[in-house]
Parts: structure tokens; sequence; C-alpha cells
């Protein structure tokens, strides 16, 4: 099979959070979905640092592990940590507390999301649509449930659907160990990180990640 493109496009970086955080601050969202992760905690400390204008933003997270927000496993928890408790957004909305229904009454009914940031597992997994999962091929909901074996706690998360309302889908990554997932994205494989789409998608990685074989 020929090697296909990652899709999107590719920002090859040095500093991966610094970028993302200037990204986002240059583009002065109004609302922006979070994700999970050591990669995504440090991006939030340099987005931090930044001069947004939180007053305007809107916060949802794009998955969430069921546990609570207490948790040093929760996303949210994370987040509030290294981040929103030291910014003043308009709103945070707490995917764990609303639950899966509400939840995705609120993606749906709300404009479309200004950035959704995204990772990418050692599986290919993006946000928590882990392969051969029943939201793997989810097209009606914009929120649901989610897990399987192979990942620690059930799941909440957006779907492929509510990802590509997105104006822009943000997914950063970093070092050799997401050098094998996208080369298995580039070879073809139908893994979720493939299935990435929104207005517009944009990769932000290390060399060690991104830079092609």
């Amino acid at each position: 099979m020929a090697d296909v493109e990652l899709p999107g496009q590719i920002r090859i970086v040095d500093d991966v959070p610094r970028a993302f955080a200037r990204l986002v601050t240059e583009l002065t969202p109004q609302s922006i979905a979070l994700s999970g992760g050591e990669l995504a905690q440090r991006c939030y400390a340099a987005l931090r640092r930044e001069a947004l204008e939180w007053s305007i933003v809107d916060v949802f997270f794009g998955d969430e592990r069921i546990v609570p927000v207490e948790s040093d496993d929760s996303n949210e928890g994370m987040a509030r940590r290294v981040l929103l408790d030291h910014v003043s957004p308009r709103a945070v909305h707490s995917m764990v507390s609303a639950g899966a229904d509400a939840y995705d009454a609120l993606v749906r009914t709300s404009p479309p999301i200004d950035i959704v940031h995204l990772g990418l597992g050692p599986d290919g997994h993006t946000a928590s649509l882990f392969p051969g999962t029943p939201a793997f091929d989810e097209r009606e909901r914009f929120v649901i449930e989610n897990g399987d074996d192979l990942h620690p706690y059930r799941r909440l998360t957006f779907t492929f659907p509510a990802i590509e309302r997105a104006a822009l889908a943000v997914v950063t990554v970093a070092g050799e160990e997401k050098r094998e997932p996208i080369r298995r994205i580039r070879a073809g494989e139908d893994l979720p990180g493939a299935r990435i789409r929104a207005r517009q998608v944009l990769w932000i990685g290390d060399r060690a990640a991104l830079e092609a074989d």
C-alpha cells in the first residue's frame, strides 16, 4: 500500500508546548476543547504563561476518564491544576459531571468549537476513540461512553462527528514513541488518528515524532 499523508497540515517544531500555546493565543478562540496526558499538561502550562483573553473562552473537554475531578487520572483535574484555576474562563464545562447524554446535547447545541486539542496514543487512538470500540464507528452521537480492556477506566469522549464540527483540530505529538503510530497512519492503516477531520487539521510535533523515515 502506498504511503499516505497525515490528515491535515504538519508543523515540525523544536518546542511543541510553546508552539501550541502561541498558536492558541494568536487565534484568540472563544471556545476550546482540552485533552489529557503528559504532553497536554506541558502544553497547558505553556498556555498559562501566554496573554490570552480568557474571559471570552468557553472550555470543553474532548474526552475524560470517569473518575472524580480530584483524581490524578482526571483530565479536567489536570487542566484545572495546571491552567484553569489560574485564569478566568467564561465557563468550564465539566464532562464527567454532566455525563454522556447531557454533554452530547451541550456540544450539539453549542456553536462549533474553535479549537479541539487532540493527542495520539501508541495504538493510534485519539481522544478516547480506541480501535475496535463502538465509538470508533459512531456517526450519530457527538459524545459517547467508551472503553476497552487495554485502557484503564471507562471514558466519555467526543466522537468523530463532534471533532469534524471544529474550526481547527490541533494534534500535538512528541517523542520517538509517537513515531510508530504515525508511521502506521502514513502506511494507510485505518487507525483513529487517520480519521481526524475538521475544517482545518494541524499536527504540531517534533522531529522525533513527525519526520518521515
